[in-house]
Order: C-alpha cells, then sequence, then structure tokens
C-alpha cells in the first residue's frame, strides 16, 4: 500500500511503525534532504493535540527537514494508526481503564519513542494543545533528553502540587473544581474535559446527528482564524462561573452533549468555500481515521 499517495504527503516524508512499549506506534518521519539515517540529524518530536492526528503536522515535517533535523510526528496513544500491540484492527477499545492515558505514560511513550529511534537526546518536543502537556512533561521529567520544549495553544499549568496529593487523596483539580462551579449556574454548564472523560463522549461524538463530517468541520473551524470570534480573543476577566460561562460552548457546554455544542456553529456554505488550510479530502482522511478510532482522550 501506498501510505503517503493516501496521505498526500510530500515524498520525502515517510510513513511507518516502530514498537513502543505496549504499541505499535504509527510515526511519519523525514530526514534532511540527502541525510544518512546512521548520521543522526539532531531530532525534533512533534506531538498532535485534540483532535488531531501526526497528520496535522503534514505541513511542516519537510521545511522543518529542509533546515537540518530529523523530524518524527506519532500518532500518540489512542490516535489515528497507533494500536496497542494486542489490538491490530478496528475501533480501540480501553473499557474502563484510563491509566494507559495517565500524563506521566503519554510521556514515557515519547521517551520510548526516542530511544526506539536510535537517539538519546531530542534537540526540541514541540507540543500542540492536548501535545502541549506532554511536550512539557517530558520536558520536566527527562530535561536531560528533552533540551529544549516549545507550547503550542495550551499553556502549561505545572505538575500536580505534592502537599494536596499526600494531604488529600480526594483533592479535585482545577477542571474539576470549575465543573462544580459551572454546575451552579442557571442554566447549569459542564467543563468540556469533563466531558470528555465520561464514558459517554467517545460515542456521542462518534456518532452526531449530523455525522462525523460535518461534525469535524465544524469543530475545526471554531477552533481556526477563520471563526470570526477568534480574532478578537482576549484574557478572561477572572478565574469564576461568571467568566468562564462566556467561554465557547465547546469549552463551557450548555448542553449535555458535545456535538449538540458544536452543531450551534455550523459552518456555512460560503464560509466552507473560503477554507484553503483543509480541503475536502484532507478532512475526509481525519474522519476515516476517528470513524475507526473512535476518540479516546482521557
Amino acid at each position: 500500500m501506498n501510505t503517503n499517495a493516501i496521505l498526500g504527503l510530500p515524498a520525502s516524508v515517510k510513513s511507518r511503525f516502530t514498537v513502543v512499549n505496549d504499541l505499535n506506534m504509527h510515526i511519519l518521519e523525514a530526514l534532511p534532504p540527502g541525510a544518512d539515517p546512521s548520521s543522526k540529524p539532531p531530532l525534533l518530536i512533534l506531538l498532535h493535540g485534540f483532535p488531531e492526528l501526526a497528520y496535522s503536522w503534514r505541513k511542516v515535517i519537510e521545511p522543518l527537514a529542509k533546515a537540518g533535523y530529523a523530524v518524527v510526528a506519532p500518532d500518540q496513544r489512542g490516535y489515528g494508526q497507533t494500536r496497542q500491540q494486542t489490538c491490530k484492527e478496528g475501533k480501540i477499545e480501553y473499557a474502563e481503564d484510563l491509566a494507559p492515558f495517565r500524563m506521566l505514560n503519554l510521556a514515557t511513550d515519547i521517551l520510548a519513542l526516542v530511544y526506539a529511534l536510535g537517539y538519546t537526546s531530542v534537540e526540541a518536543v514541540v507540543g500542540h494543545d492536548f501535545g502541549s502537556p506532554v511536550a512539557a512533561h517530558c520536558a520536566l521529567i527527562r530535561p536531560d533528553v528533552f533540551k529544549s520544549v516549545v507550547l503550542m495553544s495550551a499553556p502549561y499549568t505545572g505538575p500536580p502540587g505534592l502537599s494536596s496529593a499526600f494531604d488529600d487523596p480526594n483533592a479535585k483539580s482545577l477542571a474539576q473544581q470549575a465543573n462544580e462551579w459551572l454546575a451552579r449556574l442557571d442554566p447549569p454548564r459542564k467543563h468540556y474535559t469533563m466531558y470528555f472523560s465520561t464514558p459517554e463522549a467517545d460515542k456521542e461524538m462518534s456518532d452526531p446527528p449530523e455525522g462525523l463530517h460535518v461534525f469535524l468541520r465544524t469543530y475545526y473551524h471554531v477552533k481556526s482564524a477563520d471563526w470570526a470570534p477568534n480574532q478578537s480573543v482576549r484574557p478572561l476577566a477572572a478565574l469564576s462561573p461568571q467568566a468562564l460561562s462566556v467561554l465557547p460552548h465547546y469549552y463551557i457546554m450548555p448542553s449535555p452533549k458535545h456535538a449538540e455544542c458544536i452543531a450551534s456553529y455550523a459552518v456555512t456554505a460560503s464560509q466552507m468555500a473560503k477554507n484553503t488550510w483543509l480541503p475536502g479530502a484532507e478532512l475526509a482522511f481525519y474522519v476515516d481515521q476517528f470513524a475507526q478510532t473512535g476518540f479516546m482522550e482521557a
């Protein structure tokens, strides 16, 4: 199978699999033009967010390689073509065990990937969205391996405080606290990360009423610069229920189902016609991948 033709990647960007911990991890990689792989050019690791894939880096991998780097973008655990070694085909099933998705485990996946590539150091680990805290944890726990870190879209809030973890094993995270605040509003709201951690979320998002293609088209639109409200971004006035309630509905949900919140921002025909950064064929690749795996963010 000609994977590059299917993905629409430049010929210099290769797709392959490598064993990482309990995974057959799918990666996209590129070397500097004319480079001998055994020469080990400085390594860059690119970590995608949600709902994204290694494929999300397709337009920057080749330019970075031309700048002299070995560039690797993995499908992270639970995404794309990466599978547990015991799971060959079909939708990923992790039942109720979310331990594999703990941040430390995700960072360990990336450390194991570095070693699987034959490296002992990384010039920079770059994380976007949900990949940002994974990249931050990589640099935090193994600064001897990850020389530098780039965080895109999502700021790093730091590791959990030791005192709260030891003094109160039932201590709530900031997102859990925010969710409790939001539930007291009229009408009540829900924090999106709390929704994503429920068993219902994957089923509802994988089979939304408007269809997965329309759902993802709308989701990517409202996360982009094409969506008008994103052109006037400003800091929150305070960390309070009232301030959080003004955030877009895909973050602070007025509906119990995320797909319903996304549907309220339906993309018009004229907006779709202006879209040049995610053509229909490329969107179809995302739709195909998430139709196979579901939405496994935890």
